[in-house]
Protein backbone atom coordinates (compact mmCIF):
# COMPACT_ATOMS: atom_id res chain seq x y z
CA UNK A 1 0.00 0.00 0.00
CA UNK A 2 1.42 3.44 -0.67
CA UNK A 3 0.64 6.36 1.44
CA UNK A 4 1.76 9.71 1.97
CA UNK A 5 -0.19 12.35 3.93
CA UNK A 6 -2.82 14.96 1.91
CA UNK A 7 -1.83 18.59 1.63
CA UNK A 8 -3.98 19.17 4.87
CA UNK A 9 -2.29 16.96 6.77
CA UNK A 10 1.35 18.13 5.44
CA UNK A 11 -0.31 21.26 6.55
CA UNK A 12 -1.11 20.78 9.80
CA UNK A 13 2.60 19.15 9.89
CA UNK A 14 4.15 22.57 9.16
CA UNK A 15 1.95 24.97 11.42
CA UNK A 16 2.66 22.60 14.19
CA UNK A 17 6.42 22.85 13.55
CA UNK A 18 6.40 26.46 12.79
CA UNK A 19 4.49 26.80 16.15
CA UNK A 20 6.60 24.86 18.25
CA UNK A 21 10.07 26.88 17.19
CA UNK A 22 8.29 30.37 17.97
CA UNK A 23 6.50 29.43 21.17
CA UNK A 24 8.59 26.72 23.32
CA UNK A 25 7.05 28.21 26.96
CA UNK A 26 3.46 28.04 26.79
CA UNK A 27 3.67 25.28 23.05
CA UNK A 28 0.33 23.40 24.72
CA UNK A 29 -1.83 26.62 25.13
CA UNK A 30 -0.90 27.74 21.88
CA UNK A 31 -1.31 24.48 20.21
CA UNK A 32 -4.68 23.97 22.21
CA UNK A 33 -5.68 27.41 20.68
CA UNK A 34 -4.30 27.63 17.51
CA UNK A 35 -4.14 23.76 16.04
CA UNK A 36 -6.89 22.14 18.74
CA UNK A 37 -4.51 19.68 19.33
CA UNK A 38 -5.92 17.53 21.82
CA UNK A 39 -9.63 17.98 20.03
CA UNK A 40 -8.34 16.34 16.42
CA UNK A 41 -9.61 12.95 17.00
CA UNK A 42 -12.86 13.64 19.56
CA UNK A 43 -15.87 13.19 17.73
CA UNK A 44 -17.59 16.98 17.42
CA UNK A 45 -20.64 15.84 19.30
CA UNK A 46 -18.28 15.44 21.91
CA UNK A 47 -16.41 18.64 21.61
CA UNK A 48 -13.55 17.65 18.90
CA UNK A 49 -12.92 17.95 15.43
CA UNK A 50 -14.16 15.34 14.36
CA UNK A 51 -10.88 14.37 12.35
CA UNK A 52 -8.78 10.85 13.32
CA UNK A 53 -6.26 9.59 14.96
CA UNK A 54 -3.63 10.19 11.63
CA UNK A 55 -4.22 13.57 12.34
CA UNK A 56 -3.33 13.32 15.80
CA UNK A 57 -0.41 11.43 14.99
CA UNK A 58 1.01 13.98 12.51
CA UNK A 59 1.13 16.44 15.69
CA UNK A 60 2.63 13.81 18.04
CA UNK A 61 5.81 13.24 15.21
CA UNK A 62 6.09 16.91 15.55
CA UNK A 63 5.89 17.06 19.71
CA UNK A 64 8.53 14.37 19.11
CA UNK A 65 10.91 16.12 17.31
CA UNK A 66 10.90 19.08 19.73
CA UNK A 67 10.78 16.77 22.93
CA UNK A 68 7.76 19.53 23.86
CA UNK A 69 6.14 18.06 26.96
CA UNK A 70 2.70 18.19 27.00
CA UNK A 71 -0.43 15.72 27.95
CA UNK A 72 -1.85 15.12 24.22
CA UNK A 73 0.26 10.88 24.77
CA UNK A 74 -1.24 10.67 28.29
CA UNK A 75 -4.80 12.88 28.01
CA UNK A 76 -5.31 13.44 24.29
CA UNK A 77 -4.64 9.63 23.08
CA UNK A 78 -5.04 7.50 25.78
CA UNK A 79 -7.59 8.52 28.23
CA UNK A 80 -9.62 9.94 25.53
CA UNK A 81 -9.99 6.76 23.74
CA UNK A 82 -10.50 5.02 26.65
CA UNK A 83 -13.16 6.79 27.18
CA UNK A 84 -14.70 6.45 23.50
CA UNK A 85 -13.73 2.81 23.30
CA UNK A 86 -16.30 2.26 26.65
CA UNK A 87 -19.18 3.28 24.95
CA UNK A 88 -20.02 5.38 28.11
CA UNK A 89 -22.21 8.58 26.21
CA UNK A 90 -22.42 10.18 29.54
CA UNK A 91 -19.16 9.85 30.56
CA UNK A 92 -18.00 10.89 27.02
CA UNK A 93 -20.47 13.91 27.46
CA UNK A 94 -18.86 14.86 30.92
CA UNK A 95 -15.19 14.47 30.42
CA UNK A 96 -14.24 14.90 26.55
CA UNK A 97 -14.98 18.43 25.66
CA UNK A 98 -12.39 19.52 28.75
CA UNK A 99 -9.54 17.25 27.31
CA UNK A 100 -10.44 18.51 23.73
CA UNK A 101 -10.19 22.39 24.59
CA UNK A 102 -7.10 21.16 26.52
CA UNK A 103 -8.43 22.78 29.69
CA UNK A 104 -8.54 19.15 31.37
CA UNK A 105 -6.07 16.23 31.43
CA UNK A 106 -6.86 12.79 32.38
CA UNK A 107 -4.43 9.92 33.36
CA UNK A 108 -5.18 6.41 32.73
CA UNK A 109 -3.81 3.90 35.86
CA UNK A 110 -3.04 0.56 33.88
CA UNK A 111 0.19 -1.37 34.60
CA UNK A 112 1.48 -2.55 37.61
CA UNK A 113 4.93 -2.54 38.50
CA UNK A 114 6.30 -4.49 36.22
CA UNK A 115 5.22 -2.00 33.82
CA UNK A 116 3.57 -4.33 31.54
CA UNK A 117 0.41 -2.82 29.58
CA UNK A 118 -1.25 -6.26 29.18
CA UNK A 119 -4.40 -6.70 28.36
CA UNK A 120 -5.52 -9.67 30.53
CA UNK A 121 -3.39 -7.90 33.73
CA UNK A 122 -4.30 -4.70 35.33
CA UNK A 123 -2.83 -3.37 38.63
CA UNK A 124 -5.98 -2.60 40.65
CA UNK A 125 -8.74 -4.46 42.10
CA UNK A 126 -11.90 -3.37 42.58
CA UNK A 127 -13.70 -5.01 45.68
CA UNK A 128 -17.10 -4.58 47.95
CA UNK A 129 -15.23 -1.53 49.78
CA UNK A 130 -13.90 0.00 46.47
CA UNK A 131 -11.08 0.39 44.48
CA UNK A 132 -7.29 -0.84 45.66
CA UNK A 133 -4.06 -1.35 44.00
CA UNK A 134 -1.14 0.48 42.79
CA UNK A 135 -0.61 1.42 39.01
CA UNK A 136 2.71 2.15 37.59
CA UNK A 137 4.18 4.56 34.96
CA UNK A 138 1.18 6.56 34.89
CA UNK A 139 1.55 9.11 31.81
CA UNK A 140 1.14 12.85 33.60
CA UNK A 141 -0.71 10.44 36.71
CA UNK A 142 0.45 13.09 39.38
CA UNK A 143 -0.96 16.44 37.65
CA UNK A 144 -3.86 15.01 36.11
CA UNK A 145 -7.30 16.76 36.55
CA UNK A 146 -9.07 13.14 36.17
CA UNK A 147 -8.52 9.54 36.96
CA UNK A 148 -9.38 6.71 34.56
CA UNK A 149 -8.58 3.57 36.36
CA UNK A 150 -8.66 -0.12 35.05
CA UNK A 151 -9.22 -1.93 37.06
CA UNK A 152 -9.87 -6.47 37.77
CA UNK A 153 -13.83 -6.98 38.94
CA UNK A 154 -15.74 -10.35 39.23
CA UNK A 155 -16.90 -10.20 35.85
CA UNK A 156 -13.54 -9.17 34.57
CA UNK A 157 -11.71 -5.33 33.93
CA UNK A 158 -13.56 -2.40 34.37
CA UNK A 159 -12.97 1.09 33.53
CA UNK A 160 -13.71 3.60 36.88
CA UNK A 161 -13.58 7.38 37.01
CA UNK A 162 -12.01 8.54 40.32
CA UNK A 163 -11.64 11.33 42.04
CA UNK A 164 -8.00 12.20 42.53
CA UNK A 165 -8.02 14.54 45.60
CA UNK A 166 -9.90 11.24 47.10
CA UNK A 167 -8.42 10.39 50.61
CA UNK A 168 -7.36 7.25 49.31
CA UNK A 169 -5.62 8.40 46.83
CA UNK A 170 -1.64 8.87 46.60
CA UNK A 171 0.10 10.10 43.34
CA UNK A 172 4.26 9.81 43.40
CA UNK A 173 6.11 11.17 40.83
CA UNK A 174 8.41 9.22 39.48
CA UNK A 175 12.06 10.21 38.21
CA UNK A 176 11.98 9.43 34.85
CA UNK A 177 15.08 8.86 32.43
CA UNK A 178 13.33 11.16 30.12
CA UNK A 179 13.02 14.42 31.92
CA UNK A 180 10.64 15.60 29.51
CA UNK A 181 7.74 13.10 30.37
CA UNK A 182 5.63 13.07 33.51
CA UNK A 183 5.08 8.94 34.66
CA UNK A 184 3.80 8.65 38.40
CA UNK A 185 2.84 5.86 40.23
CA UNK A 186 -0.75 6.09 41.53
CA UNK A 187 -1.95 4.16 44.87
CA UNK A 188 -5.78 3.58 45.47
CA UNK A 189 -6.55 2.41 49.10
CA UNK A 190 -10.19 1.42 49.22
CA UNK A 191 -11.27 4.23 47.02
CA UNK A 192 -14.98 4.73 45.34
CA UNK A 193 -14.92 5.04 41.67
CA UNK A 194 -17.51 5.46 39.26
CA UNK A 195 -18.27 2.65 36.71
CA UNK A 196 -18.01 3.17 33.70
CA UNK A 197 -17.34 0.39 31.77
CA UNK A 198 -17.80 -3.40 32.69
CA UNK A 199 -16.16 -6.59 31.20
CA UNK A 200 -14.62 -4.86 28.81
CA UNK A 201 -12.83 -6.39 25.65
CA UNK A 202 -10.90 -3.38 23.73
CA UNK A 203 -7.99 -3.32 26.24
CA UNK A 204 -5.96 -4.82 23.41
CA UNK A 205 -6.91 -2.25 20.46
CA UNK A 206 -6.34 0.14 23.05
CA UNK A 207 -2.76 -0.81 23.78
CA UNK A 208 -1.76 -0.52 19.83
CA UNK A 209 -3.20 2.54 19.59
CA UNK A 210 -0.89 3.53 22.62
CA UNK A 211 2.40 1.76 20.89
CA UNK A 212 0.95 3.94 17.17
CA UNK A 213 1.25 7.34 19.53
CA UNK A 214 4.52 6.39 20.82
CA UNK A 215 6.14 5.54 16.95
CA UNK A 216 4.91 8.72 16.48
CA UNK A 217 7.02 10.60 18.98
CA UNK A 218 10.12 8.36 18.16
CA UNK A 219 10.16 9.47 14.20
CA UNK A 220 9.98 12.95 14.76
CA UNK A 221 12.90 12.00 17.77
CA UNK A 222 14.46 9.88 14.96
CA UNK A 223 14.21 12.59 12.32
CA UNK A 224 15.59 15.91 14.71
CA UNK A 225 18.79 13.31 15.47
CA UNK A 226 19.83 12.84 12.10
CA UNK A 227 19.09 16.87 10.92
CA UNK A 228 21.39 17.43 14.08
CA UNK A 229 24.52 15.17 13.13
CA UNK A 230 24.40 16.10 9.41
CA UNK A 231 24.37 20.02 10.23
CA UNK A 232 27.02 19.38 12.65
CA UNK A 233 29.01 17.74 10.50
CA UNK A 234 28.88 20.26 8.35
CA UNK A 235 30.39 22.37 10.69
CA UNK A 236 33.12 20.55 12.18
CA UNK A 237 36.11 20.62 10.80
CA UNK A 238 39.14 18.13 11.51
CA UNK A 239 42.67 18.24 9.04
CA UNK A 240 40.98 21.53 7.55
CA UNK A 241 37.63 19.84 5.98
CA UNK A 242 34.12 19.37 7.57
CA UNK A 243 34.14 16.17 9.10
CA UNK A 244 31.03 15.30 7.17
CA UNK A 245 33.09 14.66 3.92
CA UNK A 246 34.71 11.61 4.86
CA UNK A 247 33.26 9.01 3.39
CA UNK A 248 33.55 6.16 6.42
CA UNK A 249 30.59 9.40 8.47
CA UNK A 250 28.88 9.82 5.38
CA UNK A 251 27.76 5.92 5.20
CA UNK A 252 26.70 5.96 8.92
CA UNK A 253 24.44 9.04 8.35
CA UNK A 254 23.10 7.38 4.98
CA UNK A 255 22.40 4.53 7.23
CA UNK A 256 20.48 6.69 9.86
CA UNK A 257 18.47 8.37 7.36
CA UNK A 258 17.65 4.94 6.01
CA UNK A 259 16.43 3.79 9.66
CA UNK A 260 14.21 7.01 9.73
CA UNK A 261 12.53 6.72 6.55
CA UNK A 262 12.02 2.99 7.54
CA UNK A 263 10.59 3.95 10.77
CA UNK A 264 8.15 6.55 9.38
CA UNK A 265 6.80 3.70 6.81
CA UNK A 266 5.76 1.98 9.19
CA UNK A 267 4.49 4.39 11.60
CA UNK A 268 2.64 5.82 8.98
CA UNK A 269 0.86 2.67 8.01
CA UNK A 270 0.04 1.76 11.60
CA UNK A 271 -1.93 5.48 12.09
CA UNK A 272 -3.71 4.94 9.36
CA UNK A 273 -5.20 1.08 10.55
CA UNK A 274 -5.29 2.97 13.87
CA UNK A 275 -7.62 5.81 12.15
CA UNK A 276 -9.73 3.36 10.66
CA UNK A 277 -9.69 0.77 12.92
CA UNK A 278 -8.48 -1.57 10.59
CA UNK A 279 -8.66 -5.30 11.41
CA UNK A 280 -4.44 -5.35 10.59
CA UNK A 281 -3.91 -2.52 13.35
CA UNK A 282 -2.30 -5.83 15.74
CA UNK A 283 0.33 -6.37 12.97
CA UNK A 284 0.85 -2.49 11.89
CA UNK A 285 1.05 -1.75 15.58
CA UNK A 286 2.90 -4.31 16.68
CA UNK A 287 5.66 -3.94 13.66
CA UNK A 288 5.78 0.58 14.39
CA UNK A 289 6.30 -0.20 17.91
CA UNK A 290 9.79 -2.81 17.66
CA UNK A 291 10.90 -1.27 14.36
CA UNK A 292 10.81 2.75 15.50
CA UNK A 293 11.95 1.91 18.98
CA UNK A 294 14.96 0.22 17.38
CA UNK A 295 15.54 2.49 15.00
CA UNK A 296 15.04 5.72 17.15
CA UNK A 297 17.40 3.72 19.42
CA UNK A 298 20.33 3.49 16.79
CA UNK A 299 19.70 6.91 15.39
CA UNK A 300 20.36 8.67 18.50
CA UNK A 301 23.23 6.61 19.73
CA UNK A 302 24.58 7.45 16.17
CA UNK A 303 23.81 11.19 17.14
CA UNK A 304 25.81 10.54 19.97
CA UNK A 305 28.88 9.24 18.77
CA UNK A 306 29.37 11.76 16.00
CA UNK A 307 28.78 15.02 18.17
CA UNK A 308 31.85 13.41 20.11
CA UNK A 309 32.47 14.69 23.74
CA UNK A 310 29.94 17.59 23.43
CA UNK A 311 26.97 15.00 22.97
CA UNK A 312 27.19 13.92 26.44
CA UNK A 313 27.22 17.52 27.99
CA UNK A 314 23.93 18.77 29.93
CA UNK A 315 24.25 22.27 27.36
CA UNK A 316 23.35 19.92 24.27
CA UNK A 317 20.38 18.49 23.25
CA UNK A 318 22.09 14.55 22.02
CA UNK A 319 21.96 13.12 25.27
CA UNK A 320 18.17 14.24 25.71
CA UNK A 321 17.54 12.32 22.79
CA UNK A 322 19.33 9.61 23.96
CA UNK A 323 17.49 9.68 27.00
CA UNK A 324 13.72 9.43 25.37
CA UNK A 325 15.03 7.01 22.90
CA UNK A 326 15.42 4.49 25.57
CA UNK A 327 12.59 5.64 27.74
CA UNK A 328 10.19 5.11 24.81
CA UNK A 329 11.09 2.04 23.74
CA UNK A 330 10.26 0.36 27.21
CA UNK A 331 6.63 2.08 27.19
CA UNK A 332 3.69 -0.38 26.16
CA UNK A 333 6.35 -3.09 25.81
CA UNK A 334 9.79 -3.27 24.98
CA UNK A 335 11.01 -4.23 20.93
CA UNK A 336 11.70 -7.48 21.86
CA UNK A 337 8.03 -8.36 23.39
CA UNK A 338 6.64 -7.13 20.13
CA UNK A 339 8.44 -8.92 18.03
CA UNK A 340 6.84 -11.87 20.48
CA UNK A 341 3.27 -10.45 19.35
CA UNK A 342 4.44 -10.81 15.50
CA UNK A 343 5.12 -14.45 15.67
CA UNK A 344 2.09 -15.32 17.62
CA UNK A 345 0.03 -13.31 14.86
CA UNK A 346 1.75 -14.65 11.71
CA UNK A 347 1.07 -18.41 13.46
CA UNK A 348 -2.47 -17.31 13.86
CA UNK A 349 -2.84 -15.93 10.05
CA UNK A 350 -0.77 -18.87 8.36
Amino acid sequence: MHFALSDEQQELASTVRSLLAKRSDDAWSVLGSQVGAAALAIPEEHGGAGFSLLETHVVLEELGGSLTPTPLLGSGVLAAQALLLSGNDEACAALLPGIAEGTTSAALAWPGKDGRWSPDAVAVAAGDSGLTGEAHFVIDGDTADVLLVLASTASGVGLFRVDPDHDGVRRTSLAAMDQTMRLATVSLDNVAGERLADDIDWLPMLRDIGCVAISALQVGAAQRCLDMTVAYTKEREQFGRPIGSFQALKHRMADMLVNVETARSASWAAAWSASQRDDDLPLRAATAKAWCSDALNRVAAECVQMHGGIAITWEHDAQRYFKRAHALSQLFGQPHEHRHRLEELFSLTG
